[in-house]
């Protein structure tokens, strides 16, 4: 999508410190982090928000997101004492960019409920 902030990140036209990027998807540290790690991971491919990613294509998309996020946990040192994924859909549950997108956070006790 041409106005979308997150597919110029993913195709790099939109400068970014890099976590991680494989060919269907890229992780991204957050610019206003809300825990001492808090990375984006998103598809490459646009849908708005998960609501969007349904059907096989979507749900493949959106499997392939969460393993791809699993490991940049990994990567980042975040399995011994866990981490968060998150993911906002809409204006109500907070998303403010509508491009799919996993929030990854960690570093520290993440209390409940989160809102």
């Amino acid at each position: 999508m041409a106005d979308c902030i997150f597919c110029k990140i993913a195709t790099g036209e939109i400068p970014a410190k890099i976590a991680k990027r494989s060919a269907d998807a890229v992780a991204f540290h957050d610019l206003t982090p809300q825990a001492p790690v808090h990375v984006l991971v998103i598809p490459t491919m646009h849908f708005a928000s998960a609501r969007d990613a349904r059907g096989p294509a979507g749900e493949a998309v959106l499997g392939r997101l969460v393993a791809f996020a699993t490991e940049v946990a990994t990567e980042l040192g975040l399995d011994t004492r866990g981490y968060r994924l998150v993911t906002n859909t809409g204006p109500d549950g907070g998303q403010s960019v509508f491009h799919l997108h996993l929030h990854l956070l960690g570093g520290r006790p993440l209390g409940w409920p989160p809102g």
